[in-house]
């Protein structure tokens, strides 16, 4: 599967931002989907995921109930939809796919970037204070 990520930009803090990733390739429902970011000098780090028929979402502590994934599956289409953004939200934002079977892990399976076996090229994302 090919993953292009869009949407990122600069916005001021308390600000909103809408990320898509649109994927091509195999059928998406094949698929469970996350996003991850990486900020400069930073290792990649988990945001957001979402199962194959969109019924269970994941988020990292950092961004729940400020962000919102979900997914459409007849437009093969994933969205983050970022509110109240933050300085420290600025980073590469990565949408990812994984179509392995999950199993527990501490510290939940999708947080992991090796359970993703394809990635979008990213999006910059700028939160000014």
């Amino acid at each position: 599967v090919q993953l292009q990520a869009s949407g990122g930009g600069l916005v001021q803090a308390g600000g909103s931002l809408r990320l898509s990733c649109a994927a091509s390739g195999r059928t998406f429902t094949s698929y469970y989907m996350g996003w991850f970011r990486q900020a400069p000098g930073k290792e990649r780090e988990f945001v957001a995921a979402i199962s194959r028929s969109g019924g269970n979402t994941y988020y990292a502590d950092s961004v729940k109930g400020r962000f919102t994934i979900s997914r459409d599956n007849a437009k093969n289409t994933v969205i983050l939809q970022m509110n109240s953004l933050k300085p420290e939200d600025t980073a590469v934002y990565f949408c990812a796919a994984g179509d392995r079977q999950p199993y527990y892990i501490p510290g939940g399976y999708y947080t992991y970037p090796a359970r993703y076996d394809y990635w979008g090229q990213g999006t910059l994302v700028t939160v000014s204070s």
